[in-house]
């Protein structure tokens, strides 16, 4: 059943695609993909279902609606060159950890790290955010959580943690 509802993630992120951005049609898919990312997890829990290939699963599906969302809002807003420069470092962070992760683990690591998990909150939330809070000041907050995410993620791969 969880994987179910991750996979509705997946569908849905890829549904945003198709919809004007801004418009009502998007913000709905949108929504009810982050409720899929909050009730997937309790839903595995709750039905003892959770497995590594969920956890990964997970993964995968935040990345393909976190992906689409960039390619939605970027063109349709200002974004300032240091922020496009900060979320290119914090994506290259990431993608060393999962190259780490897969070099010292011979898998791939996906940690759901509380401040991994803040940082999705916070990444969800913000483009709900674009018509009362200017982007320069919600965008580098959160991509300062993103930062000191990505870091505690680095060094919990090195040292094998997985929290």
């Amino acid at each position: 059943m969880a994987n179910t509802i991750t996979s509705f993630r997946i569908a849905l992120s890829i549904g945003l695609l198709f919809c004007p951005v801004f418009s009502p049609a998007f913000y709905t898919l949108y929504i009810a993909a982050g409720l899929s990312d909050m009730i997937d997890g309790t839903a595995a829990r709750k039905t003892g279902t959770v497995s590594e290939f969920g956890a990964k699963l997970d993964t995968a599906a935040d990345f393909v609606l976190v992906l689409v969302c960039l390619l939605k809002f970027i063109p349709a807003i200002h974004v300032p060159a240091w922020l496009i420069v900060l979320i290119i470092v914090i994506a290259v962070n990431k993608t060393i950890n999962l190259i780490c992760g897969y070099i010292i683990h011979k898998e791939i690591v996906a940690l759901h790290t509380a401040m991994n998990k803040l940082t999705g909150i916070l990444l969800f939330v913000l483009p709900l955010t674009l018509s009362f809070i200017d982007l320069k000041y919600s965008g580098a907050f959160v991509s300062a959580v993103a930062a000191l995410a990505a870091l505690q993620e680095s060094h919990n791969i090195i040292h094998k943690k997985d929290n």
